[in-house]
């Protein structure tokens, strides 16, 4: 008896609450074997269990039909604030969704259930006692095209991903947020796959790339005669695209003429090309992402306080890379394989001295630097020139850290600082490695050509320069 009551406990904890007694059952005959269950058909008698000392590892969340789930939600968050729930629902359609992820909710099963899917998400969503203990996740690398992977290995980027892949499923405008180079276009493309749309197009458009007066016609396209040299009809990125997914990076720089045209294809819709008064009708998601202050372009009204709450169905916010600084060598091995395969060259390892390097780094270009880094290494295959690379920029960055503010400017103007620290070192790392070619440098950093003359100007930056 004691064997298996030892067994018992060495397996992971499963709670289910799920009301109809057959679904019950068929999950206890599905998944007993495997787990350790708590069955519950009633609200009140899982609350009373969430109350015990002992810890469950995973809840199983059959929400009620034609009930707010946001109480019940709320209840269990306040016994159990770290226990992971996966909603088990006949609806894709949950209410007040952004809540109901706040809460805790990683994961949506659809009933009927198909195959192993129930099973299948308990265990990507598990927490090992060895994973809770330390802290650490389980790194993952999900494939997304040819080219780009989403990449993670923290609990916040963890999070991050549940959040994505459950908002996916809801077919609503999301807002990516997040400094430059951290990586908003591949959770936009992460977020594609995991939707319903993701047999169709995801095109992105960098609406900071393309000039203000070329950006109407990109995006909605326009008849013939519309303009000088439109010799034939040219349909936008919004037609192309319909029924999959469009990704417009850096929305924060479009016009505010077009920012109305945007607005009424979110409401409706509907749209008409350049030179047309005919309107036309697409079924196109949005996805759109920026890294400036949404907030403040709303107050001094560069962007439409409208059409931020129309695209704000609900918001993703990646972190910077020196937030997540345990991912560094998950993160670097991954780029190393994928530099690999693109120069056609043998991977390089990572020296201890080298990876001390990395985790001391600022990273103000996040990702994207990262990702250079390790593609100069891989070419040069000279350690010693990345470690010098480096140390200058964290040296420099450190004595910016260090310094006194200006007499009665305070803590406001310390920050104002080491921001522009910080962007000034993100510009010089992306300029030295385009060779200081400014126009690829500006695609890089996903500026306008003419604002990256005006960094490297307000900077004061030079080909000489390590900053």
């Amino acid at each position: 008896m004691s064997a298996l009551k030892s067994f018992a406990k060495s397996r992971p904890q499963v709670l289910i609450l799920e009301p109809d007694l057959a679904v019950l059952d068929y999950l206890r005959l599905t998944l007993g074997d495997r787990y350790a269950l708590n069955l519950f058909s009633e609200e009140k008698s899982l609350l009373d269990r969430l109350e015990q000392s002992d810890e469950p590892d995973i809840l199983l969340l059959a929400l009620y039909a034609n009930r707010d789930p946001l109480p019940l939600l709320s209840q269990i968050r306040g016994a159990r604030p770290n226990l992971p729930v996966i909603v088990l629902s006949c609806s894709a359609d949950l209410r007040d969704l952004e809540k109901v992820i706040r809460l805790g909710v990683r994961a949506v099963v659809m009933k009927p259930f198909v195959g192993t899917d129930v099973e299948e998400t308990i265990e990507e969503h598990l927490v090992s006692p060895e994973r809770k203990s330390s802290g650490v996740d389980s790194p993952r690398e999900i494939p997304l095209n040819e080219t780009h992977s989403f990449v993670r290995s923290s609990k916040r980027m963890r999070d991050l991903e549940s959040q994505a892949s459950l908002v996916a499923r809801a077919d609503i405008p999301i807002l990516i947020l997040g400094e430059s180079g951290t990586g908003k276009e591949i959770l936009a493309l992460y977020t594609h796959k995991m939707s319903s749309r993701s047999q169709n197009t995801f095109l992105k458009v960098n609406c900071a790339a393309v000039p203000a007066d070329l950006l109407e016609s990109e995006l909605f396209g326009y008849e013939q005669g519309a303009f000088t040299g439109a010799v034939k009809t040219k349909p936008g990125k919004f037609e192309i695209c319909t029924g999959g997914t469009i990704f417009l990076d850096e929305i924060g720089e479009m016009p505010a003429i077009l920012q109305a045209k945007l607005l009424q294809v979110l409401q409706d819709g509907t749209f008409s090309r350049l030179g047309s008064r005919s309107p036309m009708k697409v079924d196109v998601r949005v996805i759109a992402a920026t890294n400036i202050n949404m907030k403040e372009a709303m107050a001094n009204k560069s962007f439409r306080e409208d059409l931020y709450y129309r695209l704000n169905g609900f918001t993703l916010n990646i972190p910077p890379l020196r937030e997540r600084q345990d991912e560094i060598p998950v993160l670097a091995e991954y780029f190393m394989r994928k530099g690999a395969r693109r120069y056609d060259r043998e991977a390089l390892p990572f020296s201890q001295r080298l990876m001390e390097a990395f985790a001391a780094h600022h990273w103000p270009g996040n990702l994207r630097e990262l990702e250079n880094v390790v593609n100069r290494y891989l070419v040069l295959g000279d350690e010693r020139a990345i470690l010098d690379e480096l140390a200058p920029t964290a040296s420099q960055m450190q004595a910016g850290m260090v310094g006194e503010p200006a007499n009665g400017a305070g803590l406001k103007a310390l920050v104002k600082n080491l921001k522009g620290g910080a962007e000034a070192a993100a510009i010089a790392q992306v300029l030295e490695g385009t060779g200081w070619n400014r126009k690829a440098a500006a695609s890089d950093l996903q500026i306008s050509y003419k604002a990256l003359l005006y960094k490297i100007k307000q900077y004061d930056l030079s080909p000489q320069d390590r900053v």
